[in-house]
């Protein structure tokens, strides 16, 4: 087995294993040949990543069928001196229908999307491209106050 391949393969293991340890993300495609980028809750299942966002924004139409980008990270809420981390995942997007062992990995959906009620939809990403960044060895730092100056 080329090394290039069990690299490859190693980075995609270690990107599930930290998708896994949060359960929001954003996913990037276009709409009306522009950049768009929406949050979805995701679970892994069989090495793939699967996603629910709320079917009366539309987005998921946006995402079927096409190439789309998903990423999630823990920047906002790890230590720097624990380590912080992003992945990314690239690949084919499809609507699919969970199985019952899916849907309990996702948890209680929540009730209102924007006042609305929320109604599910589940796409699943067929991972052709994986990327891994970590940032070890980083020291906490107090956060600064955002000042407008005119």
């Amino acid at each position: 087995m080329p090394s290039e391949f069990r690299e490859d393969r190693a980075q995609e293991q270690r990107a599930i294993e930290l998708i896994g340890s949060v359960d929001h993300g954003r996913v990037a495609t276009s709409m009306r040949a522009l950049p768009f980028l929406a949050s979805a809750r995701h679970i892994v299942a069989d090495g793939r990543v699967v996603l629910r966002m709320h079917k009366g924004y539309g987005y998921h139409r946006a995402c079927a069928g096409s190439v789309v980008a998903y990423g999630a990270d823990n920047l906002n809420n790890g230590d720097p001196a624990d380590g912080q981390w992003s992945v990314q995942f690239v690949g084919t997007c499809v609507a699919v229908e969970p199985t019952p062992g899916e849907l309990g990995l996702f948890g209680p959906a929540p009730r209102f999307a924007d006042g609305e009620p929320f109604a599910p939809v589940h796409l699943r990403i067929e991972p052709q491209f994986v990327t891994v960044h970590e940032l070890t060895g980083g020291a906490r730092h107090s956060k600064r106050a955002f000042r407008h100056v005119l």
